[in-house]
């Protein structure tokens, strides 16, 4: 085997991407240090928020509001000056770090916190073949995925859950883009309103980041102008000013902290800015039930303005119940009906305002008491295992594993288990030879430009999709804006119907899939299934399979009848043989008797002739 002095070379010698600078990535990029590798570069569009330093030792209060990636360097760097440690405070989905960016490293570990970017940097190993090491925390569970193209699954390769209960602090407070950031959110706010007041817990935006995101720019530019605004006052402290009138409370979280993010220019490079909402505005959107009609119908999705009606009238019933009870702490229980209300209005207004699908209260309640905290011993075991498993692929060495960490011990006594990983799986659309999608929709109902934001970016997770029409050569989506105008047209209008295939080609991600459109009549708007093989194909190759397990069983049964039908046949001959033979056995003993007697007259004869 080699020796470690020659590993170590190989250490020194390997160009490394991490890509997240949170709970793992700190941990990560510690002990890539620690291990002698010299050439790494993070990137982390995210900044410190005073929640993170519980767990991301590399961050203290003096850094709060800072670039993760930049303060993480510049820590790393303290402890060992020779590593040369870069860092891009950016989005990992900006145009610079496209596949060619990929291919300049020998392999990239993965510390992300989002599967939207866990799949993007999954396809961007893959377009430049390059080995991916992928890690995720939840609680106490843990894992790591060695991905090689080829040669293992990718993160794809198997659906993933979509629901996910840790978020980092910053997404929740300043960049949610699913509404389980608004459920975590709303949660938030009503620590902060009626609860337990925890500094972690905070819901308000924090403007010091734009100090250290832009040092040099002039005063002229928006962000050095939102700079220089009063950072918003606390929640609390805000709702005690004002007596806990619910409308001034409802223009504090949704109006006044909106416009505050909105002035932070970097957070929306990439994403889509909110809208801020008055609490006049906010009663006049849409149809409006009253808060106790609002109650009965927690299986349909409210309206803003009802959404409004019950934040008041869940303000002013929990106000009720602390004065009844002023020495008891109100707690989150998603089983107390004001309280998830609350949350679920708080929840839904948020979304709206992020241009987030709004839920029920049903749904909401299913999320809000589904969701854990992130645990530092966790983050340090995953990171552990993603350099071992580093060192095990610089090494060539072929016997690299998947790691699991477990809550709880399993029946032989282990928290920690390995498995080796999984051949690719061959109706993955991104890592197969056959890249194909099925979806299921109603052509009259679906648009274009929900199919381009709700399936092909949300869904699959594509950046910037071109799509034609295979069977017209029509292009139906241009990344270029070219084709903005049939946005609003359904799919029908211009001869999308079942049967139809569409080529869908994402040059970002160097990535080309084509989707089969099937027609669901029974799906209402833009509502749509995904599948990764025909279903009515799956249906019928069940269906024979089916037919060729009760034709075979038919069969079975036939030889068994016939088998059953020549035995019985056998048995009735041997007992017609042993019938015949025991009636013929008195013929044969009086004929016997009868030669006998005929004899013994013979011989007298013979005698007497004598």
């Amino acid at each position: 085997m080699p020796s470690w002095k020659e590993k170590h070379g190989k250490i020194q010698t390997t160009k490394l991407l991490v890509v997240g600078a949170g709970g793992i990535g700190c941990e990560l990029l510690k002990n890539l240090a620690a291990t002698g590798f010299q050439n790494v570069h993070v990137i982390d569009l995210d900044t410190i928020d005073i929640s993170n330093l519980n767990r991301q030792f590399l961050f203290r209060k003096e850094h709060v509001s800072s670039s993760k990636a930049e303060i993480a360097t510049k820590v790393v760097k303290q402890f060992c000056p020779s590593i040369n440690l870069g860092f891009d405070h950016a989005s990992i989905f900006e145009e610079e770090f496209n596949v060619e960016f990929f291919k300049k490293f020998d392999m990239v570990l993965n510390a992300l916190d989002n599967k939207k970017a866990r799949n993007h940097v999954n396809r961007m190993c893959h377009a430049a073949n390059k080995p991916l090491i992928e890690s995720g925390s939840s609680g106490y569970f843990g894992q790591v995925q060695v991905i090689m193209r080829g040669k293992t699954e990718c993160y794809e390769c198997q659906e993933k859950p979509a629901t996910q209960k840790t978020f980092p602090g910053c997404t929740i407070r300043n960049t949610p883009s699913e509404h389980i950031h608004c459920t975590v959110w709303a949660k938030h706010v009503f620590n902060q309103l009626f609860g337990e007041v925890d500094i972690d817990d905070d819901v308000s935006p924090d403007m010091e980041a734009e100090d250290t995101e832009n040092p040099n720019e002039t005063g002229n530019s928006q962000d050095d102008e939102a700079a220089k605004e009063p950072a918003p006052i606390g929640t609390r402290k805000w709702a005690e000013s004002v007596n806990f009138d619910a409308a001034k409370v409802f223009d504090k979280l949704f109006f006044q902290d909106i416009q505050y993010l909105v002035k932070m220019d970097h957070l929306w490079k990439q994403r889509k800015p909110p809208t801020p909402l008055s609490f006049s505005v906010a009663t006049n959107t849409g149809e409006s039930l009253s808060f106790a009609d609002a109650q009965n119908k927690d299986t349909s999705i409210w309206s803003i303005a009802t959404c409004a009606n019950v934040f008041a009238g869940c303000v002013r019933e929990l106000l009720k119940e602390i004065k009844m009870n002023p020495d008891v702490t109100l707690s989150f229980d998603k089983d107390h009906p004001i309280i998830m209300a609350f949350v679920a209005a708080c929840a839904n207004v948020r979304a709206h305002l992020f241009s987030i699908h709004t839920k029920t209260m049903f749904e909401i309640k299913a999320m809000a008491g589904n969701i854990i905290p992130a645990i530092a011993s966790t983050n340090a075991i995953v990171a552990g295992m993603i350099v071992t498993e580093a060192v095990k692929m610089i090494d060539g060495n072929a016997n690299v594993k998947c790691s699991f960490i477990r809550s709880q011990p399993n029946p032989r006594g282990k928290i920690f288990l390995e498995d080796a990983p999984y051949p690719p799986n061959p109706k993955c659309y991104v890592c197969s030879e056959t890249r194909e999608v099925f979806i299921y929709v109603n052509p009259a109902e679906m648009t274009v430009g929900a199919l381009r934001d709700k399936v092909l970016m949300q869904e699959l997770n594509m950046l910037q999709p071109d799509v034609m029409d295979t069977n017209t050569a029509n292009v139906v989506l241009s990344s270029d804006g070219d084709t903005d105008s049939l946005l609003p047209k359904k799919l029908s209008e211009i001869s999308i119907e079942d049967g139809a295939i569409l080529t869908c080609d994402d040059f970002m991600q160097d990535m080309v899939l084509k989707l089969f459109i099937r027609r669901a009549n029974h799906l209402r708007g833009d509502n749509f299934e995904i599948a990764r093989s025909d279903k009515e194909k799956d249906e019928e190759a069940a269906r024979k399979r089916e037919e060729e397990k009760h034709r075979l069983e038919e069969e079975e049964n036939k030889k068994k009848m016939e088998a059953d039908r020549k035995s019985e046949e056998e048995e009735r001959r041997k007992r017609k043989v042993d019938e015949k033979e025991s009636s013929e056995e008195p013929d044969v003993k009086r004929t016997r008797v009868e030669e006998q007697n005929g004899g013994e007259e013979n011989e007298n004869q013979i005698l007497a002739m004598e």
